[in-house]
């Protein structure tokens, strides 16, 4: 399962589904909007690019590692402190390769699939730098 999405994520769905005989371990991160002083994160995505992303960044995980399945669901909005932002999900044989693989796919996440942050601040609002690629013009 991959995808954008503007509903809060069912993480406990995303896992049971992710179930099979064959995997032994379900490695998983969940980015959520943390507290820094921000009232909400905006976020934004080149939605038809992402998915095209997410597949590819899916695949090569899949070629790098044995593993079996990786789930990719990201929220676009506008998110208050506390909801998730990104779900990953990679399912193993063995706990290694599930680690090693969802590391690998939330750098390249970073790097290279056009999703963009905003905080909202009382004084303002600031794309996140670095995070992912600069920000919509």
């Amino acid at each position: 399962m991959i995808g954008i999405v503007r509903e809060e994520i069912d993480v406990a769905a995303v896992l049971e589904a992710a179930k099979r005989p064959e995997i032994g371990a379900l490695v998983t991160f969940l980015g959520t909007v943390r507290d820094d002083g921000i009232e909400r994160m905006d976020l934004e995505a080149y939605e038809e690019v992402a998915v095209q992303e997410f597949a590819a960044i899916r695949e090569e995980a899949i070629e790098k590692w044995p593993i079996t399945s990786v789930d990719i669901l990201h929220r676009v909005g506008s998110l208050a402190v506390g909801e998730n932002i990104l779900l990953i999900v990679v399912g193993a044989g063995h706990r290694k390769e599930a680690f090693d693989a969802c590391e690998y796919v939330l750098e390249r996440i970073k790097e290279s699939v056009p999703i963009w942050k905003k905080e909202v601040r009382e004084d303002g609002e600031t794309w996140v730098p670095g995070e992912y690629p600069e920000g919509p013009a």
